[in-house]
């Protein structure tokens, strides 16, 4: 029939928008990239699946086709961090004397490396003033690093004197890193880890 459109292939067919099948890892990566950017800037509150997709330059909809909601966006930045805290196991072990160094370490480890330091920024940022990206960090900082940590203590207090101990983490890196508070932003590290181990130390061991 005149005018009439071809029968399009149904292995080959795709809904509007989405990328061919050899694009999707692409995509996807781009998506996440810009959501880290945009996370760590804007905080969880003033981050939206829009915003997102404008910066990773997509639709929205592929947006939710490859992550779904805005919570599930963040925990997906989130677990970029995995393969760094899966290395816990490592600053757990040894003597129990040097726990304190180690801890320290290897968190300004992570927050000098450029690989972890947008996602970092993202969690951190978000998780101050929304409880969604609270209980994010929650999970992650508990599961993966505290509970490790406190497991090695041999005292009736364990679980606080490693929570102790990251609230000096913590708010030392807000410090240096998210607020950017002068001379601790520009310190040299290695000065900053050797100020701050023995503290972190006395939280774990000290008594």
């Amino acid at each position: 029939m005149s005018g009439a459109t071809p029968d399009r292939d149904p292995t080959t067919a795709r809904r509007r928008g989405r990328p061919p099948r050899s694009e999707a890892g692409d995509t996807r990566e781009r998506i996440l990239a810009a959501a880290r950017e945009e996370f760590s800037e804007r905080g969880y509150e003033k981050t939206s699946v829009r915003g997102i997709a404008k910066a990773a330059g997509v639709d929205s909809a592929l947006v939710h086709h490859y992550f779904g909601t805005k919570e599930q966006v963040f925990e997906a930045v989130a677990l970029t961090l995995a393969p760094a805290l899966n290395a816990t196991p490592g600053v757990a072990d040894g003597p129990l004397e040097e726990a304190g160094e180690r801890l320290t370490r290897f968190l300004f480890g992570l927050w000098e490396n450029p690989v972890y330091r947008a996602p970092l920024l993202a969690v951190v940022r978000s998780a101050v003033n929304n409880e969604t990206a609270a209980a994010v960090f929650r999970r992650m900082i508990v599961t993966q690093v505290l509970s490790r940590v406190a497991g090695r203590l041999d005292a009736p207090d364990a679980e606080l004197r490693a929570e102790l101990a990251a609230a000096q983490l913590v708010g030392c890196a807000m410090l240096r890193y998210v607020i950017k508070m002068e001379p601790l932003a520009s310190a040299d590290v290695e000065q900053v880890i050797a100020r701050l181990a023995p503290v972190v130390q006395g939280h774990l061991t000290g008594a």
